[in-house]
C-alpha cells in the first residue's frame, strides 16, 4: 500500500459515510476530531479503542473554531463512519529494518517520492492488512495492543530461527519474534504470518522448522502463508539471492501439501498455504475453493485466482441470455497469462458476439522476472497495447492502478492511456463479478 499524506499529524475528517451516526450528527469533511471521553486521539489505535463503547463523548472542531460537544448513544462495537485525511491520524512510522529482500530497494530511481516509503507500522496491520515484522515495536507498543486487544496483527515472520532472522532482517532486534508471539498469544490477540521465501535462505529444514513453531500458536495464529520472493533488475549492491523457478516449485508445493495433510489432522485446518504466483511457476492446477478455508490471506495472493475464477463461474450461471458483437482485449501481467486465456474461453462459450483476446504485458520497467499485474507500470502497458489490432475496448485490473487513484506506478495516467490508445480503458475489480459488469458493460 501506498501511503499519503504521512506528514500530517492534525485528525482531519476526510470523509463522513453515508448514512452513518457521524452524518446524522452534523460532522462534515474538514472538520477536526479533538477528544472522545476526554481523552486526545493520538492514533488510529486510541480512535477505534475509544470509541468502542455503547456510549461515548466526542468533540469535534468545525473549521470556523466552533467546538461541537456530541453525546452519542449506540452499539458497542459501532463505528462513527468517518475516514481521516491521514488515516494513521499521525506520522507513519519508518521501517528500520534493511531487509535483504527488500522490494522497495529493487525500485528504480526517479519514481514518486512516497513510493520509497517503507512502513512497519502495527497500526497499519490491522487497519489495512499490511504485515508488520515486529521489529521497530517498542514495549510501550507491545503493551499498548495487548491492553486495547488490536486484532489481527499481521507479521512479516520469514523464520522464526532468531540467528536466521537477524541476518534476514539486518537488524539485531528481528530475533525477539518468537518472544512476541508468545506474548500475543498469552493475550489471545488474534494474528496472521507471512513468509517471504527464498530458495536456499529460510526455505527446507528452515521453513519445516517455522511452519512447526507458529503452528504451536494455532488457533491465535489462524493462518501462515508462504510467497516467493520479488527479484527485479534493479539489485546493484544488493545480495544476490536465487528465485523461484518451475522445478523449485514444484518441490515447495509438494512440501506444502504434506504440511497441510498433517495440521488437517492435527489441528482441523491446513493452517499453511501457498500463494497462486507458486502454482502459476510450477505450472500446477489451483486448488479448490474449499482448500482455501475462507481464503484468511487473500489480500496476500493466496486464492485470489480460485475466488475470482469461482465468481466469474457463479455469475455465468445467473446470466440471463444475452449478445454482444465486440472484442475485448484483456491486460494482465504475465504469470496471470494463461489462467485469463482459460477464463476468458470459458466465458466467451456463454456469451454469444463476444470475442476476448488476452495480452500477457512483460514487464520491462522492474525486469521480466517481476509477473504479477499488480506491478504493471503504464508505459509498458501502453507500449504492448498498441501493438495489438482488431479490438473494441481494453479492460485492465484496478490493481494496476494506485490505490482511489486512476495512475499507475509509473506516474502515467489512465487518461493518457485512453488518449493514446484512442479505445474505451475499462478498470474492473478483481472479482468475478464485477469482470463480468465490466465486459458486458452492466455496473
Amino acid at each position: 500500500m501506498e501511503l499519503r499524506n504521512i506528514d500530517k499529524n492534525a485528525n482531519i475528517v476526510e470523509e463522513v459515510m453515508k448514512d452513518s451516526i457521524a452524518e446524522e450528527l452534523g460532522v462534515e469533511k474538514g472538520d477536526i476530531l479533538l477528544s472522545i471521553n476526554g481523552q486526545d486521539i493520538k492514533d488510529i489505535i486510541d480512535y477505534k479503542f475509544h470509541i468502542a463503547d455503547d456510549y461515548v463523548l466526542v468533540d469535534i472542531q468545525k473549521p470556523n473554531g466552533e467546538v461541537w460537544e456530541l453525546e452519542i448513544e449506540k452499539e458497542y462495537d459501532e463505528d462513527l463512519g468517518i475516514n481521516f485525511s491521514n488515516p494513521l491520524i499521525d506520522r507513519a512510522k519508518n521501517c528500520r529494518n534493511n531487509c535483504m529482500f527488500c522490494f522497495i530497494d529493487q525500485l528504480p530511481k526517479g519514481m514518486r517520492e512516497t513510493l520509497y516509503f517503507k512502513d512497519d507500522d502495527s497500526r497499519l496491520s490491522f487497519l489495512q492488512g499490511n504485515f508488520i515484522t515486529l521489529t521497530n515495536m517498542s514495549e510501550e507498543e507491545i503493551d499498548r495492543i495487548i491492553k486495547y486487544r488490536i486484532s489481527p496483527i499481521n507479521i512479516s515472520v520469514h523464520t522464526t530461527n532468531p540467528d536466521l532472522r537477524i541476518r534476514m532482517l539486518n537488524n539485531k532486534n528481528a530475533g525477539k519474534l518468537y518472544n512476541i508471539l508468545k506474548r500475543f498469544n498469552e493475550a489471545d490477540i488474534k494474528m496472521n504470518a507471512q513468509i517471504v521465501l527464498i530458495p536456499e535462505v529460510n526455505d527446507g529444514s528452515e521453513l519445516k522448522r517455522t511452519v512447526k513453531e507458529l503452528a504451536e500458536f494455532y488457533p491465535n495464529i489462524e493462518s501462515m502463508a508462504v510467497v516467493p520472493v520479488g527479484i527485479t533488475e534493479h539489485r546493484k549492491e544488493l545480495p544476490v539471492l536465487d528465485y523461484y523457478d518451475k522445478e523449485k516449485s514444484q518441490r515447495l508445493l509438494e512440501e506444502i501439501k504434506s504440511y497441510q495433510n498433517d495440521y488437517l489432522v492435527k489441528i482441523g485446518t491446513r493452517f499453511v498455504f501457498a500463494s497462486d504466483e507458486f502454482y502459476i511457476l510450477a505450472e500446477k492446477p489451483i486448488p479448490s475453493f474449499e482448500e482455501y478455508e475462507g481464503f484468511p490471506q487473500i489480500e496476500n495472493g493466496v486464492g485470489l485466482l480460485r475466488e475470482f475464477k469461482n465468481g466469474i463461474e457463479n455469475e455465468l450461471l445467473n446470466l440471463k441470455d444475452i449478445e454482444l458483437n465486440k472484442t475485448v482485449l484483456i491486460a494482465t501481467g504475465t504469470s496471470a497469462y494463461k489462467f485469463m486465456e482459460e477464463v476468458s474461453e470459458m466465458i466467451s462459450s456463454k456469451i454469444k458476439g463476444l470475442n476476448i483476446k488476452v495480452i500477457s504485458i512483460k514487464n520491462r520497467f522492474f525486469g521480466e522476472t517481476i509477473t504479477v499485474s499488480g506491478l504493471v507500470t503504464g508505459s509498458d502497458l501502453l507500449e504492448q497495447v498498441n501493438k495489438v489490432e482488431g479490438f473494441d475496448e481494453l479492460i485492465i485490473p484496478r490493481s494496476m492502478l494506485r490505490s482511489g487513484e486512476e495512475i499507475f506506478l509509473d506516474d502515467v495516467t489512465l487518461e493518457e492511456i485512453n488518449n493514446k490508445l484512442n479505445k474505451s480503458v475499462l478498470v474492473s475489480e478483481v472479482n468475478g463479478k464485477d469482470f463480468i459488469s465490466t465486459l458486458i458493460n452492466k455496473r
